[in-house]
């Protein structure tokens, strides 16, 4: 695909991919959700493999790094030419990302930010321990972490970033509500969801949920989000302002929460 054909498709999403291991991401764009996005023209890859831009007989990819130390850097050179040849395709309205663990860490703003963003995603998937920091200055536009961990390569770091991004893409999800519901879309953890069979091991589905009543509904699955993130990432609530429907359903949710605690202490001999 030319520079041309990619301004042409605005409504679709472009992702250029700089790897060693281009294969890996057969897991994302022949499976699932995005295959199905990719046959539609919702979404477009196109991958490099440095290995290819290599000029050795050996096609070595990988250099020690100055100043000793353990492991091996990416080697410039190969590197270097498969990123600009990510950008030629691209044209000038490319962001080359590397997925990095000393980048901004990639929450839903993030994503969403990247999912706005008008301009096509090259985003460089490391191997070793790193790169030439002389290639992050001069070629790369912004560092991306999925988290304070290692991992053995960018490619998962980048496959997460494209999943991610990917979903907010119009048409990709089928439905925009199912992107609007997810988790950390308003702030909050999801609320917890119930399929068939009403009963399982006697443990059954909450009545409101049966009851036809969407906004008793509405108001159980916020109350539930709220009272999640709570329990499990009380510093997703840190600083947020409340308004007053949500503000009463988290103080209910905090008694009901505490009211058999607090009977088991009393009952206890």
């Amino acid at each position: 695909m030319q520079t041309s054909e990619l301004e042409k498709q605005p409504e679709s999403k472009w992702f250029g991919v700089v790897s060693l291991f281009p294969q890996m991401f057969d897991a994302i764009t022949q499976q699932g959700v995005l295959a199905r996005a990719v046959k539609q023209g919702l979404l477009n890859f196109e991958f490099w493999n440095p290995r290819d831009f290599a000029t050795d007989k050996h096609r070595t990819v990988d250099d020690r790094p100055y100043g000793g130390g353990p492991g091996m850097l990416m080697k410039v050179e190969p590197l270097q030419a498969a990123i600009k040849a990510a950008r030629a395709v691209a044209g000038f309205n490319a962001k080359v990302i590397y997925l990095s663990p000393q980048g901004r860490k990639l929450d839903q703003a993030g994503v969403e930010e990247l999912a706005a963003c008008n301009k096509n995603l090259i985003l460089v998937a490391g191997r070793y321990e790193g790169i030439d920091e002389r290639l992050v200055d001069s070629e790369i536009d912004e560092e991306w972490s999925v988290g304070d961990y290692v991992l053995s390569g960018g490619e998962l770091a980048a496959m997460t970033l494209i999943d991610a991004v990917s979903r907010l893409v119009p048409g990709v999800l089928g439905h925009e509500a199912s992107a609007e519901e997810d988790s950390f879309v308003d702030g909050l953890l999801d609320c917890p969801h119930y399929t068939r069979p009403e009963e399982i091991d006697g443990e059954k589905v909450p009545e409101v949920l049966l009851s036809g009543n969407h906004e008793a509904i509405r108001r159980w699955r916020l109350k539930q989000a709220l009272g999640r993130t709570w329990l499990r990432r009380p510093d997703l609530l840190k600083g947020r302002q409340l308004d007053q429907e949500q503000q009463v359903l988290l103080t209910e949710f905090i008694r009901e929460y505490d009211a058999p605690l607090a009977r088991a202490q009393v009952e206890r001999p």
